[in-house]
């Protein structure tokens, strides 16, 4: 397989305003009316794809790792994704046991934006389906604008992933109970000024309200840089590949 490739994907997207159809003839002055349609927008994702030295010697099925990069490393560039996380990594010669997906991205866009988070979900669908990937062992992770990502990905669908690990993020605590028993281990710097630590840390609180049990790792002298730290650990990898959806 190349190492990186094209995905289009065409989401319907319904825009509605709150107000009564128009009826009979037009009315002097200001009053309420509605127009509903549907739109359609086509996400092209570049990604990254890894795979181990022995992936296809036997019929066993893989785990899977997506990664989901920072701002910086927007498209079209798809080397700009070998920045940071696994993909550096994979690219200074680090064998890891995993599928690696890592995609990119469109430029000006965001990862936790209801299009890109489509894609994505499709995007996995595709690979996993195209793939020998045990899809009880899929893994979620991301720094900064993949940590937004990686908490969003995962409160919209919990039921995908066998565990997340988001990288100096930030999501939503309202949202948070939804990922009460999905294995969760967050990072974060706590001299963060660009994202402040209290991102991770109201999501770690809502789960544990929630009746979960997360991992939280703050680094003391940490600026937003949290992400060599954590992804030069093994201990992450053996962390993520312990959990199995339902174990």
């Amino acid at each position: 397989m190349k190492p990186h490739a094209l995905i289009a994907i065409a989401s319907a997207l319904l825009i509605a305003a709150c107000a009564t159809p128009k009826t009979g003839p037009a009315l002097s002055g200001q009053h309420p009316a509605s127009f509903t349609t549907e739109v359609r927008s086509t996400v092209t994702l570049d990604y990254l794809i890894y795979h181990p030295a022995d992936f296809g010697a036997d019929d066993r099925e893989w785990p899977l790792l997506v990664f989901l990069h920072g701002l910086g490393e927007r498209g079209p560039d798809i080397e700009k994704v070998k920045m940071h996380g696994p993909p550096k990594l994979i690219a200074q010669g680090r064998e890891f046991p995993f599928v690696v997906l890592s995609p990119q991205c469109p430029e000006r866009d965001w990862w936790a934006n209801e299009a890109p988070t489509m894609a994505l979900e499709k995007l996995i669908d595709e690979i996993a389906s195209d793939e020998r990937i045990d899809e009880d062992r899929i893994y979620l992770t991301g720094l900064s604008m993949g940590g937004f990502g990686t908490w969003n990905l995962a409160v919209r669908d919990p039921e995908r992933f066998a565990a997340i690990a988001p990288v100096c993020g930030a999501g939503d605590p309202s949202r948070a109970a939804s990922i009460a028993d999905l294995p969760t281990w967050a990072f974060h710097g706590a001299k963060d000024t660009v994202v402040p630590p209290k991102g991770s840390q109201d999501m770690i609180a809502a789960i544990e309200a929630a009746g979960g049990n997360p991992r939280f790792t703050l680094y003391p002298d940490a600026t937003h840089d949290s992400w060599s730290a954590t992804y030069d650990n093994p201990e992450l990898y053996e962390w993520l590949l312990s959990h199995e959806r339902d174990d």
